[in-house]
């Protein structure tokens, strides 16, 4: 199917309904990935969300012709698909591009586009809440944000494969996904502050790492059972510091970031289980936290290359 030229009007979503929807105020019980299912037809891949709002989610979705309502959180989407090209309209405003990976598509909250993809998708999306953009800019000593600006297929590597990279990493580990997806928030936050607001901004890097019984503490959370509380808040606030300060003094110090260091420390446990001949893999995937066996065996294999089951059989 073509898509309409610029001359044409959207035959189905009129530039006036969309201008109509353009600066209404979000609903705020529109839930961006109910939002995003309703229009897509389908569930997310992957869903890692936090209660306090903001989600991650990975979808595959097919060739789309449809009106996204406003939302309450901005929207970045980084595209992992075949090249093609697109059309966004937002009120009488009609951008196109290509979607490639290394590109990235910003929809600020409260704006709503028609979408005209002649193709199946393949992408990952960021909700950000506006709250958010704004801890992060009080975090690293940088001005109020601004309204992030619009972005339709931009070229933007850096936040592409920042967010790209959560189709790999999101593991069925409650702790885990949630840790990575909020440390990969305030990361993306921080660099949008930098690239899609219109102003650079400067903060000042970190020197040095944590204190010694700082770092201790820290471990001594993460290191506590699968139920404990390993949210990058609670971190944070074990430091006396915010979420980003902390997250780069951890790493500092560790020379991992806090998730990377959790995902580590469960290997650990998985293997030391794993030596059991006593402990099912089903025991051992509950026992670590893990949704199911299977997410455990595909978080397993691919931190050691093998499944579970081969590694017992390989170390019995």
């Amino acid at each position: 199917m073509s898509l309409p030229s610029a001359s044409e009007p959207a035959e189905s979503s009129p530039a006036e309904t969309i201008d109509a929807h353009r600066h209404e105020m979000p609903d705020v019980n529109r839930n961006p990935a109910n939002e995003m299912s309703r229009v897509l037809g389908t569930e997310p891949v992957h869903l890692a969300a936090d209660p306090s709002g903001g989600a991650i989610a990975h979808w595959h979705h097919d060739a789309l012709h449809d009106v996204v309502e406003p939302m309450t959180d901005h929207v970045i989407m980084a595209y992992n698909g075949a090249i093609q090209r697109m059309e966004r309209r937002s009120g009488r405003s009609i951008e196109s591009g290509t979607f490639r990976r290394g590109v990235v598509i910003i929809i600020p909250a409260g704006s709503s586009s028609r979408w005209d993809i002649p193709k199946p998708v393949d992408v990952v999306q960021l909700y950000l809440p506006h709250a958010t953009l704004t801890r992060i800019a009080d975090e690293t000593d940088t001005f109020t944000p601004t309204d992030l600006l619009e972005r339709t297929a931009h070229p933007d590597h850096i936040t592409s494969r920042l967010l790209l990279s959560a189709a790999d990493v999101l593991e069925g580990n409650t702790a885990l996904d949630t840790l990575f997806r909020q440390q990969l928030t305030d990361l993306l936050a921080t660099r949008l502050l930098a690239a899609h607001t219109g102003r650079a901004p400067s903060y000042r890097p970190a020197v040095g790492g944590l204190a010694p019984s700082v770092l201790r503490r820290a471990v001594e959370r993460l290191r506590s059972d699968a139920d404990a509380d390993v949210s990058l808040a609670a971190l944070a606030a074990d430091s006396g510091l915010s979420r980003f300060h902390f997250c780069r003094a951890f790493k500092e110090s560790t020379g991992l970031s806090p998730h990377n260091w959790l995902r580590q420390y469960r290997l650990e446990q998985a293997i030391n289980m794993l030596r059991d001949p006593q402990q099912s893999i089903a025991l051992v995937a509950a026992s670590l936290g893990y949704a199911s066996q299977t997410a455990f065996a595909a978080a397993f294999r691919k931190l050691t290359g093998e499944t579970p089951t081969d590694w017992r059989r390989r170390h019995g």
